[in-house]
């Protein structure tokens, strides 16, 4: 949308970052009322495309029951695949892990969603909502905030400006936020020196919706169920890789790559073939000191960033975006300013925990897993195996991974806020 036709606007949130835990948020306080201006510096159409992002994410059925509670899951029409079966197993060891979604209900623990298509089920229900307004592409200029509230200034791609007033902005802007730098806000940041190749397969035997996580000395070696129409033979690949042979890899005839691949996939899915690009993503952690400041607060990336080991960086986000949601929307009903500090302060309590567990979780993971040391080897495979006979240990994982244990935030236990 241009600048050219706009006024001032005034809204109660500005959100900086029209990605899919900014968006989802808007779409959250849209529905209760809130009015609600999101700028991104890319286009919506440009980042539903097949070469923007390759990757899919796995929703946690908590963050699904949110999804659907706030109307956005229906515009995925059947673009997802349920996950019934996780099988964690650990280089060519014997020993495994298997999650079966029967031992706690009949519900899957969890889905799997192309990120083009999640941001084009979370736009079309953007449409429906006329209390947001969305800015693309647009940049923010310059930033102040003060008692009074939150004052912005946006530059179009034309070099038209518009002025936007808010009570609160939000920071959902990525790893690489502006927000939070404007706000000095300091960030501790290690590089796993790993990258994550990025493709999808379609493989001869079909997947039944189980994931499968190997643990490989460079890294995990993720295949993850995709939706194809009923056939169930396409999946997302997830593989991790050290740095240094990363460029080398991507750069190998087709042929060769292949070979590679396949050395990892195996012969299980029976023969697979290579379906649209290759992407690469460098791996590392990230998290902010706070994810707060005046008048200001940070979602998703932003705040944090982890290893995509256990699947769960979208769905820290998606709590993130419940845990506001619902501080806001309380404070609001009371009467409150949803951008004093008590408010802000709230959120920050409900979030750090579960946030710094999930980064300690995943960190350790991959530390325990990276490797081909044979005492650590030996000693991860037959936890691997204990747990797997553990019959109420391995139901708190469960839980944990459908993203059902902890306090939960109404919207993430299906409830309206």
């Amino acid at each position: 949308m241009a600048f050219a036709n706009q006024n001032n606007l005034k809204s109660d949130v500005l959100i900086i970052g029209g990605g899919m835990a900014g968006c989802s948020l808007a779409v959250a306080l849209a529905g209760v009322g809130f009015s609600v201006v999101i700028v991104d510096h890319i286009d919506q159409s440009a980042q539903t495309t097949d070469e923007f992002d390759g990757r899919a994410s796995a929703i946690a059925g908590a963050p699904k029951k949110m999804l659907d509670r706030i109307g956005m899951w229906q515009h995925l029409g059947q673009n997802f695949a349920p996950i019934l079966d996780i099988r964690v197993t650990d280089g060519n060891s014997r020993l495994f892990l298997h999650y079966d979604h029967e031992e706690i209900g009949d519900d899957a623990l969890g889905f799997m969603v192309e990120n083009r298509h999640f941001r084009q089920a979370v736009f079309a229900r953007l449409r429906n909502l006329k209390n947001v307004t969305y800015l693309a592409p647009a940049d923010l200029k310059s930033l102040a905030r003060d008692q009074s509230g939150v004052h912005a200034s946006l530059i179009d791609d034309q070099g038209n400006a518009l002025q936007v007033e808010a009570q609160l902005i939000v920071g959902a802007d990525g790893r690489r936020s502006q927000i939070r730098e404007q706000a000095g806000i300091e960030l501790t940041h290690w590089s796993y020196h790993q990258t994550g190749i990025v493709l999808t397969v379609e493989h001869e035997i079909p997947h039944h919706n189980v994931a499968h996580e190997h643990f490989l000395p460079a890294g995990p070696f993720a295949i993850l169920p995709l939706p194809n129409g009923g056939k169930n033979n396409r999946s997302s690949i997830v593989w991790t890789e050290k740095d240094e042979l990363v460029e080398d890899l991507l750069a190998l005839p087709e042929d060769d790559f292949a070979r590679e691949f396949n050395s990892r996939f195996g012969d299980f899915l029976g023969e697979a073939r290579f379906v649209g690009p290759r992407w690469s993503y460098p791996l590392t952690l990230q998290y902010a000191e706070t994810s707060i400041a005046d008048r200001l607060v940070l979602i998703g990336d932003a705040s944090h960033g982890m290893h995509p080991i256990a699947g769960q960086g979208l769905n820290m986000g998606l709590r993130d975006v419940a845990a506001l949601a619902e501080v806001l929307t309380d404070a609001r009903r009371l009467g409150l300013d949803i951008g004093s500090a008590p408010i802000l302060a709230d959120y920050e309590k409900w979030r750090r925990f579960d946030n710094t567990l999930m980064l300690a979780m995943t960190d350790g993971l991959n530390r325990l897993f990276s490797n081909d040391i044979a005492p650590i080897r030996l000693a991860r495979d037959i936890g691997l195996a204990a747990v797997n006979k553990a019959g109420p240990l391995k139901k708190v994982f469960m839980q944990h991974a459908m993203g059902s244990s902890g306090n939960l935030p109404r919207l993430l236990k299906g409830e309206a806020l």
